[in-house]
């Protein structure tokens, strides 16, 4: 398994990137300025966005595993890697996503804890209504992770 930093054309990424953020025009709005890391299993399995907030926070924007290959470790991996990666530069990093147990459990279970709530941040930002395992997402539930 390795995991590259990529510089350019992050675009190529997108079939992935857009699991876990079905809007193009949300994901352009922090593809260009943040950080993308691909992880390789012979083969390309995950993706990742980090972006800068401030001086002392990032926030993991995009995570995403093909359908085929989530349940094997992957994703945490990559996680594993960007705490490893930001640690000295960042003292926190945030990640924020809808209200669906199993992705806020994922989260936790990789050292995340909840932090604060932005009410109805998917009703206002996109387009249609999207829905994770059967739930409308409405507000965003930001999770933090102390990095040092």
């Amino acid at each position: 398994m390795k995991i590259d930093k990529v510089v350019e054309n992050k675009k190529q990424f997108l079939d992935l990137l857009l699991l876990a953020d079905e809007q193009e025009n949300m994901i352009d709005k922090y593809l260009p300025t943040g950080d993308l890391f691909a992880l390789y299993d012979n083969e390309l399995k995950s993706v990742c966005v980090v972006a800068p907030i401030d001086s002392e926070t990032c926030e993991l924007k995009n995570i995403a595993t093909y359908e085929n290959e989530q349940g094997k470790g992957y994703g945490k991996a990559l996680i594993k890697f960007i705490f490893d990666f930001y640690k000295d530069n960042y003292k926190t990093m945030l990640v924020g996503t809808g209200e669906t147990p199993t992705i806020l459990s994922f989260y936790e279970s990789c050292g995340f804890e909840k932090s604060y709530r932005v009410k109805n941040f998917f009703t206002d930002n996109y387009h249609r209504p999207i829905f994770e395992e059967g739930i409308q997402l409405v507000d965003m539930i930001y999770l933090k992770k102390n990095l040092c």
